[in-house]
């Protein structure tokens, strides 16, 4: 990304596009009862409080009855209708792994077959979005969540700590191009979600050969174990290198989701937050997603940012759009053409 004299000029920027992931699938409803939804109602009312307080973008999870995370997709179609017809301009983005949650103490955890994961393609109603990994990478979310934070909740138990922290997101090259067929085919938007420089790299090298041909919504994740760490010459050097017509999102873990979605409202990129990402805010209290988002939009507006409704956040996601050519989605993308066959020196966009 190019950044001008005048970038960090709030009139210059994009308006905030700000995704909450609120039902936080590997903490319990006993974990943080007043803010965990568990009936399908609830779950919906969730998805409408966040919209109401200024997220537009939903990341989906779901539950079941006990509290599990569900593995359902017809519960999926259940929430994506109830939210669809709550909140019809809000934007569903559906957590591609579904729920990595274990399924029982002393268990590893268990991720979907990818026949399961490419189901996605054919939720109905179909939501905006699901989340794509690229290359196949560690996932140890124990390394960043401190013992004072989880002490008296469901991850204390030695169990499920071994459990998550031997977690990996699979997420193979022959996976990857035929879920973005699936997902292109049927009207859906992958938004990536990228754990370092490898994974931009390798979605780039994607675009070039045609594999995928559509808008570039991206989400940097700094949570360690596996991805980047959460140390800012991570993230700056990762925005150094994107795309400038992409999309960009910040997410971390707990006490790093504030700093990293200040970063992210103040350089004219987007933040992410909800109990997914933290229970607590600055002080160690436990913090509801919508006080999250309150808390983002207050930010947001302290730097002169305006934040996006639902029909805007579609516009700057460019959801329903895709190219018809590789070259048509390298300029859209911002970024230079291929070399053509014989040309010298480096590329150039015309």
């Amino acid at each position: 990304m190019q950044f001008f004299d005048d970038s960090l000029h709030p009139e210059n920027m994009e308006k905030v596009v700000i995704t909450v992931a609120p039902y936080g699938p590997e903490w319990m409803p006993e974990d943080f009862p007043e803010d965990i939804p568990v009936t399908m109602d609830e779950q919906v009312q969730k998805a409408v409080d966040c919209y109401e307080a200024g997220a537009t973008v939903l990341h989906l999870h779901v539950r079941e009855l006990d509290g599990t995370g569900s593995k359902r997709l017809s519960k999926f179609n259940e929430l994506i209708k109830g939210v669809r017809e709550a909140v019809p301009d809000m934007i569903i983005q559906v957590g591609g792994s579904i729920s990595f949650a274990p399924e029982g103490e002393g268990e590893a955890a268990k991720w979907l077959s990818d026949d399961t994961r490419h189901m996605l393609a054919e939720l109905t109603p179909k939501p905006d979005q699901v989340t794509v990994a690229i290359n196949t990478t560690q996932m140890n979310i124990m390394e960043l969540l401190y013992p004072e934070y989880l002490e008296g909740t469901s991850l204390a138990n030695p169990a499920y700590q071994a459990a998550y922290s031997e977690m990996t997101v699979p997420a193979g090259p022959a996976w990857v191009e035929e879920h973005l067929k699936r997902l292109c085919a049927n009207g859906i938007q992958p938004h990536f979600q990228l754990t370092g420089m490898h994974a931009l790299e390798t979605l780039e090298r994607l675009v070039r050969k045609g594999v995928y041909k559509g808008p570039l919504n991206l989400t940097w994740i700094g949570i360690g174990g596996g991805f980047d760490g959460p140390n800012p010459f991570n993230f700056f050097n990762f925005i150094h290198r994107a795309p400038d017509g992409c999309t960009l999102t910040a997410e971390s873990l707990l006490k790093n989701v504030l700093p990293f979605n200040a970063m992210a409202l103040a350089m004219g990129l987007h933040p992410r937050c909800g109990i997914e990402d933290t229970i607590v805010d600055q002080h160690g209290k436990r913090f509801t997603s919508v006080q999250q988002i309150q808390q983002t939009v207050r930010i947001a507006h302290e730097l002169g940012r305006e934040v996006a409704n639902g029909k805007e956040a579609r516009e700057i996601y460019r959801i329903g759009v895709q190219y018809d050519t590789v070259e048509e989605t390298l300029l859209a993308n911002g970024m230079a053409p291929n070399r053509k066959p014989g040309q010298k020196g480096v590329p150039q966009r015309g």
